[in-house]
This record gives C-alpha cells, sequence and structure tokens, in this order.
C-alpha cells in the first residue's frame, strides 16, 4: 500500500513530501497523519531534514503534533511551500529554521473553526474552547519571529489572510524565496526570429549597393522570398 506521504533519505538528509490534508483518520493516499509521519520522524538519524508541503490543512491537534515532532527533531529543518500552505498546513510550515516559499506559492493563516450544537451554554463553551485553540496556533507565528504584533498578527488571522511569496518574506513568515531557474528551450521558431529581426531594426545597415539596370524588386516580395528560403532550410 502507497504511503500518505513520500520519505526518502540519501545520506544524512532526509526528504518528507506533505501533499496532502491533514487528518487523524486516513481515507486517501494522499492523507497525513501525525502518529505516523511523527513515528517515522523520530527514527530518522540524520543531519537535515526537507519538509515539502502542498496541504490544504485539516485538523489542528495533528498539525500542532507534527508541528512540534519537526520543531523537536536535533537535525536542521527546511520548510519549502511548494503549492499551498494553508491554515494548520501553514503552522508546520513555521516549524522549518529555514522557511522557503516557491516564487508561485500561497501561504493562508486564519483562526481555528468547528462545528458546534447544542445549548447556549454549550456554544458559549465551544467559542471559549475555540479562542484558547486559536491562541496557541498564533503563537507558533509569533515564536517563528515574524514582524507583526499580536494585535496585527490577529487582524490578519481574523481576515483569513492570504499571503505571496514576498509578503510572507517581508512580514517573516518566510526567511527566503526559492527562484525557479529559467528555462534554457527555444521560445521562439527560427521563422519567427527571423522575421522579428528584419522588420524590428529599420536602421540595420546598409549592404553595399551595385549597379544595376533592372527595377527594384518591393521590399514586401524580398521578405517573403527570404522567409520561404528560410522554411525550405530547416
Amino acid at each position: 500500500m502507497r504511503k500518505y506521504y513520500n520519505l526518502h533519505t540519501s545520506g544524512r538528509v532526509a526528504d518528507i513530501q506533505v501533499y496532502g490534508d491533514i487528518t487523524s483518520s486516513k481515507w486517501a493516499d494522499s492523507d497525513v497523519t501525525s502518529y505516523d509521519l511523527v513515528n517515522e520522524l523520530a527514527g530518522l538519524d540524520v543531519d537535515e531534514v526537507n519538509a515539502y508541503i502542498n496541504s490544504y490543512g485539516g485538523e489542528v491537534a495533528e498539525g500542532l503534533a507534527i508541528y512540534h515532532a519537526l520543531k523537536r527533531h536535533p537535525a536542521r529543518v527546511n520548510t519549502y511551500c511548494d503549492g499551498f500552505a494553508c491554515s494548520i498546513a501553514s503552522v508546520i510550515f513555521m516549524a522549518g529554521d529555514a522557511r522557503v516559499m516557491g516564487d508561485a506559492s500561497l501561504l493562508m493563516i486564519h483562526n481555528a473553526s468547528t462545528v458546534a450544537a447544542g445549548t447556549s451554554a454549550e456554544l458559549s463553551k465551544a467559542a471559549e474552547d475555540l479562542e484558547t485553540i486559536s491562541n496557541q496556533v498564533r503563537q507558533a507565528y509569533l515564536n517563528a519571529g515574524v514582524a507583526l504584533s499580536e494585535d496585527e498578527l490577529q487582524a490578519m488571522l481574523d481576515a483569513e489572510t492570504w499571503l505571496t511569496p514576498v509578503q510572507a518574506l517581508e512580514l517573516g513568515f518566510a526567511t527566503a524565496i526559492a527562484k525557479e531557474p529559467q528555462s534554457q528551450r527555444p521560445t521562439q521558431s527560427a521563422r519567427r526570429s527571423i522575421f522579428d529581426r528584419i522588420t524590428a531594426d529599420p536602421e540595420r545597415a546598409e549592404e553595399p549597393k551595385t549597379e544595376d539596370t533592372h527595377t527594384e524588386e518591393p521590399k514586401e516580395n524580398r521578405l517573403l522570398n527570404f522567409l520561404a528560403g528560410a522554411m525550405k532550410a530547416q
């Protein structure tokens, strides 16, 4: 059976890919539970752990357990936001000594939420409990050294805020932005490149003129003939 996440070790480095919902009950191969992941982490004798994250979040208790397991591991931990790190997945992202945003990734932070039913007293108790849980989640961001006061951070949590890589870096949620290498593949055909070079430079060097008694071929025809020759040569 395929694991809910991928764990790969090479020498003294371990790579973990958390690409799924954070949950206590595994229904899909991509679901991530704290029980299995924490046990795997405890058995890793490595110097560096790279955790790659793409998750909409999930259960707070599961995410906090993963966050603390990464924090207490003796290895250096690097967390990478490859796609989305939302809700409790953004807290797991905070566990990194280095926290790297992909240049097209997003971080989303908000308060904890729940579904409740019952009497007014039971609903009030649920609201109080939810406030306590949200305060602990907020502490994970503050522990990471975000450049925000508690009130400023709380306002962002209240607003359910999405953060671009630049914003995450500026506010201290991230420590770096990964720049993907530019593709070296050609982006234009030879025909298009030739056409652009001919038509875009009206002051290109003139060819030496020679005396000729025949009527000069129109510029448009010369260009079409030139392109036709280039097409045949490919």
